[in-house]
């Protein structure tokens, strides 16, 4: 029987100025699971009182970004007009299509005290048909995404299809995003419909044929395989992926792209003020010399 695990990913830290993030994707092995392109895990990470984070006005085109909190809170602000903090549960999803423009910040009430930041941000590749489309942001709190509970299995559809279950986000290609809490014992399926699957885990272990994984690990899973994983001690996991992406994506910066020659045009774009900005935001991220 062939090994249901692929590929194991380990992520590498990264410093984004305050916080630290694991990054998982993109990987030298593997650069994308499904749509998903890039994939941090935020934290968890503990602010003292007058400290938070503060990641000034970038731009983005070519993607979407989904953040997903477990613990904290994020200020988002964006070139639209867009202002919304995201809260656990909450999806915040932002189609930068032909370039968006946003900051994510600590609120001024939140850094009054100490204050905990865990959660995930993720970047799904648009099709190459949508890849200058115009840009939006859509949030969809807790309490409108769906969930199932089963034999001690608990799954919140962040966004896409699996199960039985669809989220409200609209996306724009094939694809699953699930938030699941498994208690002690339980055991779940892999769902088998979509082509490229992957399982990260948040915190505690999961066993995959006879292997115990632990946190901050992703397992890319064999394609047409089944995969059933357990927890001897409870765990929670993402699990996500969909169909791949339609040929080859160039990434640099913030810029996700299948033309090399757009990611150019995005980097002289940025560099002499051709953005939109963010209402009273003056600040950015210069663009970077490498």
């Amino acid at each position: 029987m062939p090994d249901p695990v692929e590929l194991v990913i380990k992520p590498r830290s990264r410093d984004l100025g305050g916080f630290e993030v694991a990054r998982v994707l993109p990987y030298a092995r593997r650069r994308s699971v499904g749509p998903f392109i890039f994939f941090d895990c935020m934290g968890p990470n503990t602010f003292g009182a007058g400290e938070g984070i503060d990641v000034r006005p970038h731009p983005h085109i070519g993607l979407a970004t989904v953040t997903y909190l477990f613990e904290g809170e994020i200020m988002h602000r964006d070139s639209l007009g867009y202002e919304q903090p995201i809260r656990p549960g909450d999806v915040n999803w932002m189609t930068a299509g032909r370039g968006i423009v946003h900051s994510e910040r600590t609120r001024d009430e939140i850094r009054n005290s100490e204050s905990r930041l865990f959660g995930i941000q993720s970047w799904v590749a648009l099709p190459k048909n949508a890849e200058e489309s115009d840009p939006g942001f859509f949030h969809h709190p807790e309490n409108t995404l769906p969930e199932i509970e089963n034999d001690g299995v608990r799954m919140r559809m962040i966004a896409g299809t699996a199960y039985g279950i669809e989220s409200p986000v609209v996306t724009a290609s094939p694809m699953f995003y699930l938030d699941v809490h498994l208690d002690a014992g339980a055991m779940v399926d892999m769902t088998d419909e979509h082509r490229e699957r992957a399982v990260y885990v948040v915190e505690g272990d999961i066993a995959v044929a006879g292997q115990t994984y632990g946190a901050n690990e992703m397992l890319v899973l064999a394609e047409d395989t089944d995969v059933t994983f357990t927890s001897a001690n409870g765990a929670r996991v993402m699990l996500l992926g969909g169909a791949p992406i339609d040929g080859e994506r160039h990434l640099w910066w913030n810029f996700v792209s299948s033309s090399g020659e757009r990611l150019e045009q995005a980097k002289d774009d940025w560099k002499n003020n051709r953005f939109d900005r963010i209402a009273g935001d003056d600040e950015f991220i210069p663009l970077p010399e490498k």
